[in-house]
């Protein structure tokens, strides 16, 4: 029996997609709030949105970039909440899809822990159709857990669910942390190889290589 766990945001899809899907949200909301523009709202909201990512790719605040581009005050934690629990427009590549197939179909059961807030992660979860491959049972979101990774406990949960396994293999993206807790458990980790676009870029320090067993360009070459 064999257990594939992946991590979520950067790793079985692309998180920038979700910031662009929230972004894209967020600007269609302060875009409604603004009077003063005799600009068709979608067309307002667009440009609003183009600012916001402007800001992003600036490494400054896209929030108050907004608020100062529209001549609005809204409160950030509005934004904030928009970004965090919005219904979010991400989809996974084929890639992704045939490589989950794959493990599927040679009897490997398949696994998600990742970091983060229960509706935001449940939200990305849904949007993407994951179920079709993992089971309720199968899915470690640190905040439903009560903790997160590099912590032991989350993979562990694993070991003890399936404890006639012996072949733990985790798939994910974050140099930091995703690699610490399963090394140290001697489970086989791969790592996905930022192609560009990744939100926290990868960082190969001396002291995480080696808790690395594969680095790999596509998903698919998991298999």
């Amino acid at each position: 029996m064999k257990v594939c766990c992946f991590d979520l945001d950067d790793t079985l899809y692309k998180e920038i997609d979700y910031l662009k899907s929230a972004y894209q949200e967020i600007a269609s909301y302060a875009a409604e709030h603004c009077h003063g523009s005799s600009a068709p709202m979608a067309v307002l909201a667009h440009k609003a949105y183009m600012e916001m990512l402007a800001a992003y790719q600036e490494g400054v605040n896209a929030f108050k970039r907004l608020n100062a581009f529209l001549g609005l005050n809204l409160p950030i934690t509005d934004f904030l909440f928009l970004y965090r629990n919005h219904r979010p427009h991400i989809t996974l590549t084929e890639d992704v899809v045939q490589t989950l197939d794959e493990l599927k179909n040679q009897g490997v059961r398949i696994g998600l822990i990742t970091d983060g807030r229960s509706v935001q992660q449940r939200n990305k979860i849904e949007a993407l159709g994951l179920r079709r491959w993992i089971e309720e049972e199968d899915i470690i979101i640190s905040e439903e857990f009560g903790s997160g990774k590099p912590a032991l406990a989350n993979f562990e949960y694993f070991m003890k669910r399936y404890p006639e396994c012996h072949d733990f293999t985790y798939v994910g993206d974050n140099t930091r942390k995703d690699f610490i807790a399963p090394h140290t458990l001697d489970w086989t980790t791969v790592c996905l190889l930022d192609d560009g676009r990744n939100v926290h870029k990868q960082e190969f320090e001396d002291e995480t290589k080696h808790m690395i067993t594969r680095l790999i360009e596509h998903l698919s070459l998991l298999l």
